[in-house]
């Protein structure tokens, strides 16, 4: 396994937190993000529309294996350098139905957590149109303007 690829939710300012704070972690594997709606994902996946990945994310191997819920997290940690120990404590048996529990929780409130937590999704982010710098015709004073 070489990559992995994370559909998640662009509209969803928790999940495209967690993508930005994946996508700065030093991997052993590629990560990949796609939004689950997206047309690329429907061709990379195509029973993704039931797999209900709109509720939970949802990770795929380049090797054809699929995760959801809190078996797609503990890939994701497994993934990454500095949180292998982590999936594994996760995924023993004792911790497993613990993880579920919260993600599949995390999962059901990630709108409200957002709202929340004022976290903008990525799909929101990319719709705020760009500031432009004021018009030419207003002039800095810099110091240096000062001098004669």
């Amino acid at each position: 396994m070489t990559t992995l690829t994370l559909f998640y939710d662009a509209r969803c300012g928790l999940c495209s937190q967690a993508r930005q704070w994946l996508s700065r972690q030093p991997a052993y594997v590629r990560l990949e993000f796609l939004p689950y709606d997206s047309p690329e994902a429907a061709v990379r996946l195509p029973g993704i529309r039931h797999l209900q990945a709109d509720q939970e994310i949802l990770v795929m191997a380049d090797t054809g294996e699929v995760w959801q819920g809190a078996g797609a997290w503990v890939v994701c940690l497994w993934a990454l350098r500095e949180y292998r120990v982590w999936s594994s404590r996760l995924a023993a048996p004792a911790m497993q139905g613990i993880a579920r529990r919260i993600v599949h929780l995390v999962s059901q409130n990630r709108l409200k957590l957002s709202a929340l937590l004022k976290l903008r999704g990525d799909a929101e982010l990319l719709a705020v149109p760009e500031v432009r710098p004021a018009s030419s015709s207003c002039r800095n004073q810099h110091d240096l303007d000062l001098i004669d």
